[in-house]
Formats: structure tokens, C-alpha cells, sequence
């Protein structure tokens, strides 16, 4: 029998500037998914006049959102971590490189690097039912290993 259970899951970030030493987070969603990979598209295809398939393929990086609960202090770390790389008029961007460990239940670890953050809500939000919503984080990366699998 195959237990597919995702509780237990982990994550450690480290942030080449912002956070050499990293953080774990752990303190993960209820209402959103909490480690999502959006389909990655490895080769691309058209068809020629004569009906000829041509296909070709280019890199692009993996992305990996985390979604944790808001104002825990994953949702923190994750804010500074998205607000240091943020630029603005009169603002210097942190320009960290990112990595990501995760360890899953079963004992996989998938390590995620070098990436960015790219993506997050610039303050919290709050939902019509009177509740903080749950905050994602998008990051990009250019590596994805596996082991222990």
C-alpha cells in the first residue's frame, strides 16, 4: 500500500544575503495548496504547411509556490525575504539567490537552486469571511534534484 500523505512536510530557504543562514517553514496553509509546481513545458511543437511537425525546446526556470499561514512567522520571513528583492525609486534590491530544501514525509528531498522570488502579495489581505488570506510565494529556479526517493 502507497501512503501518499504530505503531512510532515518541510522546507528550509536560505537567501544568499538576506538569509545565509536560511529558515525552516513549516507553518503551511489550510486554504490553499501549500507546495504547488505549476506543469513545466519541456519541448514546444507547430505544424508546417504540409502538415510537417517541427518541435524545438528552451529553458526556462521551475517554478515552486509556497503558500503558509498568514502573519505566522513563515508568512514573515517569506515577506522580508520578498521585500528585500523588491526595487523601487530609492530602494537597493537584496539581488539574493535563493535555494530551497524540501524534506517530504516519506523521506524524499528535493533541492531547489540557484532561484529568485518572484512573486507575492506586497501586505496581507483580508478575505469577505472576515479572515487574513493565505499568502503564496512564487520562486524560479534553474536546478531541481532528487533523492531518497
Amino acid at each position: 500500500m502507497l501512503n501518499i500523505s504530505g503531512f510532515g512536510l518541510k522546507a528550509q530557504v536560505v537567501a544568499s544575503k538576506t538569509f545565509p543562514n536560511g529558515f525552516a517553514v513549516s507553518a503551511f496553509a489550510d486554504d490553499a495548496d501549500p507546495l504547488d509546481s505549476p506543469d513545466f513545458t519541456a519541448a514546444d511543437t507547430a505544424m508546417g504547411l504540409n502538415g510537417d511537425m517541427v518541435v524545438w525546446s528552451r529553458p526556462q526556470g521551475i517554478e515552486v509556490v509556497l503558500s503558509v499561514i498568514p502573519t505566522s512567522d513563515d508568512d514573515t520571513n517569506l515577506d522580508v525575504l520578498l521585500n528585500a528583492n523588491r526595487i523601487a525609486k530609492g530602494k537597493n534590491s537584496a539581488r539574493d539567490e535563493v535555494g530551497i530544501i524540501f524534506t517530504y514525509p516519506s523521506g524524499m528531498v528535493v533541492t531547489m537552486n540557484p532561484g529568485v522570488i518572484v512573486v507575492g502579495a506586497a501586505l496581507p489581505s483580508v478575505a469577505s469571511a472576515g479572515r487574513l488570506k493565505t499568502r503564496a510565494y512564487h520562486f524560479r529556479f534553474e536546478q531541481v534534484t532528487k533523492s531518497g526517493q
